[in-house]
């Protein structure tokens, strides 16, 4: 019976170094009965098992990356090197003189070692390193079979529940497991598979990440196979991230970025046996493609009717490996260089978020739900996606829904917390009737005093705190009326234009209004891209209408439905620990519709399709929409699109209910007929009652008492909202969205 030192010293293993180390140990022992070894001839024994065995054929290690390709070529020198590993992962048992370049046995253990012991330890080495060697190079399940079920199933899966379908498993689980086993990727590795976040993805994939360089495909260098939106075909690529490139320096600049990082390295490996161009085809019809493109250092494709069997898969995942790892050491090289240097005095930025945005809007709602607040389906995707659009939302519903509480919620899930001054509560009076209240005013001095507004400006303006968002909550802000007191913002919000890499917009405030003393501060202050607006709205008779140069402008979010039943959890909930996000999670990528004209070609033309409808019906009324509102749904669109947050008509039925119903008010027949036609688009069929309903449509939203009828409209929440606006224009003779 092994004692217990040595019995679980195999337990942990990397490669089969260990188990080789101790049959070499146990070797000499058996020529010269001393339980101290001299370094060379374990290195000797060492280097001769696996250049031995490679010769004849027998699967074995690799040698590391960087050091050699094959064992033949290894030597001594590099054998002494590679022992330290062993060596060290066994201290517990082995302790090693380097000055006498002996390894030993320690003493504790050497007591223990008689003769039926050592042999017992020869067996088990030679057990383990046997089911090891068994192992090596074959996967757990065929990834030939794996790669093919994907590929022949994706397509009918999307039209199929999310929750729970075998192939999230396939992806999450399953084949990263599959990929852990192999003997050439290293078990540090992060190997993590994308069907998408509550919805199905248009191009799934499976990355493998070496932490050290990167633990998320947002940035970065990693493998991944990628499938094509078609099914036709799948890619194993070496890539890089594409989202804080572009984020950080602007689409263009990020691609040009992207593109000389992809022609360093390939200029720095070898990259044998894979495509090096630009040739790779998603059959994208979205920017993802491109995207894919320009961040693609090299590939192999395979297409589903030809795919190769397991052996030559699993050839080319070692190859793509073995450059990847041999990018990494270089990668860590040159930064253990760079640390060498003398360090630069400079403040320390501090840990951001590396969470994609999916797994960060997860994170939002679980921080969310863990204080004890729940809110409707959908709702945190909505506003993540309407800030995205543009830096101004409105929050609307019956007072003590929980609008305030939201925003606060939301930006501290992001780390903009009040007490770093990030987030900040602006209640608004009633007798607000001018910008001053907001902004600030000059006194009878001449003197500026700044309004809370302002105040948050300059701070979001300085150069450290460009990469924190700052939220600014505008409470109850229609107590007194919004054109009055935020005209101004409201036009300088519509001035945005990129300079550089950054959004800049007009002046709020110019430098030739102030005292000198006054300049330094707020002369020239203008609103930075890393400041949202969010005002919250009480929906009733106590507060002032909205114009429409308001709602032109913001993505008005109602959340009237409030499920009172929803209960706090009594489970003990773990602390999270929350990371500060980088503003270029929230900040705008595109202003002008020709920012994303030719990534998204299709999706702009359906989505201008289906304005034109709506326009056709709201010309009646005189309510039709324009260019900016046109362009604002398309980002909307694109954004969901892109990160894959909800499905196409569950984007498209928010939008309608936020960007179009809001314009609807009056109190005439060709209001009702308006609020019929846009009904008959919600719910994706034409009214059988036409007629009828516009002699009477008191009953309308009696359908929606049915669960099941709502799930039937392509748009159940335009359409539940539409039926309550068409009862009320025949309960008071007046309709409006705002009416509660």
């Amino acid at each position: 019976m092994l004692p217990e030192q040595l019995s679980s010293i195999f337990r942990v293993k990397q490669k089969s170094y260990k188990m080789v180390l101790i049959q070499c140990l146990i070797n000499q022992y058996e020529q010269t009965h001393s339980l101290s070894f001299p370094l060379s001839a374990i290195a000797e024994r060492f280097l001769a098992y696996f250049q031995e065995n490679s010769r004849q054929g027998i699967k074995v290690d690799s040698p590391p990356s960087g050091m050699a390709t094959h064992w033949s070529e290894f030597t001594l020198s590099q054998t002494l090197t590679l022992l330290k590993t062993p060596l060290d992962a066994l201290s517990a048992i082995l302790e090693v003189d380097y000055d006498q370049r002996v390894v030993s046995f320690r003493p504790d253990i050497a007591n223990k070692l008689d003769d039926d012991v050592i042999q017992e330890l020869k067996e088990y080495a030679l057990n383990e390193l046997e089911n090891y060697n068994e192992k090596l190079g074959k996967p757990t399940i065929s990834l030939h079979s794996a790669l093919s079920e994907i590929m022949n199933s994706y397509i009918t899966a999307r039209n199929q529940t999310f929750a729970g379908h075998p192939l999230g498993t396939l992806f999450r689980q399953t084949i990263p497991d599959q990929l852990r086993s192999l003997s050439f990727v290293d078990p540090n590795y992060k190997i993590q598979g994308s069907v998408g976040m509550g919805n199905w993805a248009n191009i799934p994939w499976i990355a493998v990440m070496d932490k050290r360089i990167t633990d998320t495909t947002q940035h970065g260098e990693y493998i991944v196979y990628l499938f094509s939106e078609d099914m036709e075909s799948v890619y194993l690529t070496l890539a890089q991230g594409v989202t804080v490139p572009k984020d950080e320096l602007g689409k263009k600049e990020g691609y040009h970025y992207l593109e000389q990082k992809a022609n360093e390295l390939r200029e720095l490996l070898p990259l044998e046996g894979m495509q090096k161009d630009d040739g790779i085809n998603l059959t994208s019809r979205s920017g993802l493609g491109r995207d894919y493109q320009v961040s693609t250092v090299a590939y192999i494709r395979y297409d589903r009717d030809a795919l190769p069997d397991d052996d030559q898969l699993l050839a080319d995942l070692e190859n793509v490996v073995t450059n990847y790892k041999m990018y990494v050491d270089h990668v860590l090289k040159n930064k253990g260089e760079e640390e060498e240097m003398p360090p630069k005095e400079e403040k320390e930025s501090p840990s951001l978020s590396s969470l994609n945005v999916p797994e960060q809007i997860e994170q939002i709602q679980s921080y969310i739900s863990n204080q004890g607040f729940h809110y409707p389906h959908g709702l945190i995707e909505n506003l993540y996606l309407s800030l995205k659009t543009k830096p101004f939302v409105i929050l609307a519903g019956v007072s003590g829904t929980g609008k305030t509480k939201l925003v606060k919620l939301f930006a501290e899930a992001l780390g903009a917390t009040g007490d770093k001054r990030q987030f900040t509560l602006i209640p608004i009076r009633p007798d607000w009737s001018d910008p001053s209240d907001l902004l600030g005013y000059k006194d009878l001095s001449g003197a500026f005093r700044p309004g809370r507004l302002a105040e948050v400006l300059v701070e979001a303006s300085q150069p450290a705190n460009q990469h924190k968002p700052y939220f600014i909550c505008l409470d109850e802000m229609n107590l007194a009326r919004v054109e009055y007191y935020f005209s101004d913002v409201l036009s300088v919000i519509e001035t945005q234009e990129w300079k550089r890499d950054r959004i800049v917009t007009s002046k709020l405030i110019n430098r030739e209004s102030l005292l000198p003393e006054d300049q330094s501060v707020y002369g020239d202050l203008s609103i930075p891209d890393n400041v949202y607006l969010i005002g919250t709205v009480n929906m009733d008779e106590t507060t002032h209408p909205f114009s429409k140069k308001v709602l032109d402008r913001a993505n008005t979010i109602e959340f009237n439905y409030i499920d009172l039943q929803q209960y706090p959890s009594l489970a003990l909930q773990e602390e999270e620990t929350l990371l500060p996000v980088h503003n270029s999670f929230l900040r705008s990528e595109y202003l002008q519709l020709v920012d994303v004209y030719a990534d998204y070609t299709d999706l702009v033309h359906t989505t201008t399709e289906k304005l034109v409808k709506i326009n056709h019906i709201l010309e009646e009324i005189h309510s039709h929409v324009g260019f900016r509102i046109r362009d604002s749904i398309c980002f909307y669109m694109v954004y969901n699109q892109r990160y894959e947050l909800l499905t196409p008509d569950e984007a498209f039925d928010l939008q309608l209910q936020q960007k179009i119903l809001p314009r609807v008010q009056g109190s005439s027949l060709s209001v009702k007929r308006v609020l019929l036609k846009l009904l008959e688009g919600a719910l994706g069929r034409k009214l059988s009652s036409f007629s009828d309903l516009m002699e009477d449509a008191s009953n309308i939203d009696q359908e929606w008492n049915d669960d099941q009828e709502e799930k039937k409209a392509k748009h159940p929440l335009s359409a539940r909202k539409i039926a309550f606006m068409l009862r009320r224009l025949e309960e008071d003779g007046f309709t409006s969205y705002w009416l509660s």
